[in-house]
């Protein structure tokens, strides 16, 4: 198989969220919950000192509460994934969507010697290079359901489901 070495001339650096927001390892999972809530992200950067230490996500928070239902007392930092992959800022978002394939997350932590600078999400990447999708998610094509409706990932809430197109933008019916 041949390494492929598109590039599209657009930096990590270029598309990254700077105003991401972040924790530390020993805050309760239920200030972390009460903070997405209130910024309404789907994700916090752990850090200690600027430097990462993991990342918090929803499904983080879903699996404890699977094998835990009282989170009172956890901190964050005890439920995170640790074991992130990170890009850089000076990288193509074509590598960034081919690293979120391989790694199958959807946030890739923009790090300059284990400091974090920003956050990538897919949706970062799609709102710019709508293309990328397809890399991203290792082939998956869109399927064709009517000239209104159809399968994919919603712009707004990231979930698979039957979208509508409103005013450019693809939607799900709670979006919409």
């Amino acid at each position: 198989m041949q390494k492929d070495n598109i590039k599209l001339g657009i930096q990590v650096g270029d598309v990254m969220a700077r105003d991401f927001i972040s924790v530390k390892p020993e805050t309760s999972v239920l200030a972390a919950i009460d903070l997405m809530v209130k910024k309404k992200v789907g994700s916090l950067i752990i850090q200690e000192k600027g430097i990462l230490k993991g990342i918090l996500t929803e499904k983080d928070i879903m699996w404890a509460l699977s094998k835990k239902r009282d989170l009172t007392g956890v901190n964050s930092g005890d439920i995170a994934t640790r074991k992130i992959t990170t890009i850089r800022p000076s990288a193509d978002i074509y590598d960034a969507a081919r690293t979120m394939r391989k790694s199958k997350f959807r946030r890739l932590p923009v790090v300059i010697k284990k400091k974090v600078i920003g956050i990538l999400t897919l949706k970062d990447m799609l709102r710019i290079q709508p293309e990328l999708f397809e890399i991203a998610r290792g082939g998956f094509k869109k399927k064709e359901v009517g000239t209104v409706i159809q399968e994919g990932i919603c712009e707004e809430c990231e979930k698979y489901d039957l979208i509508y197109k409103k005013e450019e933008k693809l939607l799900c019916a709670n979006c919409v």
